[in-house]
């Protein structure tokens, strides 16, 4: 699962470098679209996600019940850890910040669903939470791109975690599932090079896609139909009229 999120952020980072900044960035004010259509989608992420991880055990068994734990423990921990960091750095915290954290969990658990214990998923989740929202402001701004929707920020940085972690938490000192002689070096040596082997991977067939795109049809619209807005350009009509 989490081999499926690094591969999609590391695509659309590659997308966002590739199209560029959007007009106005880092000048203009832009606000979230909608805020109540952002937490109906994060919800139905959050309990679509249960069908996916304790799902994927195809049984109703003891597995299933841990994943399906681990998961609202992770994704409930990590949207804590957002908004509570945010508190601290900004003085407020924010609903938008609760669903990126929501989202960041549920991403980094889904890896260790199956073989970590309820209070690595805990762990997992707050590191994931604090991690990420570093990578949406920090991280962003030293990569200096435009992501639009923070998926390398979210997906990517919590796939990564996830998918790395993973190999310390199963360890059964830890509460894991693994067997007495888990090694937890071994183990996240194994993790980090899939990381490793799928970021490469994703990277180069995307700069190659995205740049044959833009040769054969290109990938950016003219600066007057991106002020106007392509929901008017491409479509006629738009979202909202008021």
């Amino acid at each position: 699962g989490t081999v499926v999120h690094i591969n999609a952020a590391v695509a659309g980072l590659v997308g966002a470098y590739v199209v560029g900044k959007r007009v106005g960035y880092g000048k203009e004010a832009m606000a979230p679209h909608n805020m109540v259509m952002t937490m109906i989608g994060a919800s139905m992420l959050w309990v679509g996600w249960f069908g996916f991880n304790a799902g994927s055990n195809l049984e109703a068994t003891g597995g299933a019940t841990l994943a399906f734990l681990n998961t609202i423990l992770a994704t409930s921990a990590a949207a804590v850890a957002w908004v509570s960091a945010e508190t601290l750095l900004k003085g407020k915290p924010s609903m938008l910040g609760a669903a990126s954290g929501a989202v960041a969990g549920l991403v980094a658990i889904t890896p260790a669903c199956g073989t970590i214990g309820p209070m690595g998923a805990i762990v997992l989740g707050l590191i994931s939470g604090v991690v990420c929202l570093w990578a949406v402001h920090g991280l962003k701004k030293m990569m200096g791109v435009d992501d639009s929707l923070d998926v390398f920020g979210i997906h990517g940085i919590s796939g990564i975690i996830g998918a790395i972690l993973v190999g310390v938490f199963t360890a059964p000192s830890l509460g894991g599932t693994g067997a007495e002689d888990f090694s937890i070096a071994s183990q996240v040596l194994i993790q980090t090079k899939g990381v490793v082997i799928t970021i490469l991977s994703s990277g180069i067939v995307s700069v190659v896609m995205f740049k044959l795109v833009d040769i054969v049809i290109g990938l950016r619209v003219p600066e007057e139909e991106e002020r106007i807005g392509l929901d008017v350009t491409s479509h006629g009509e738009r979202a909202y009229n008021n």
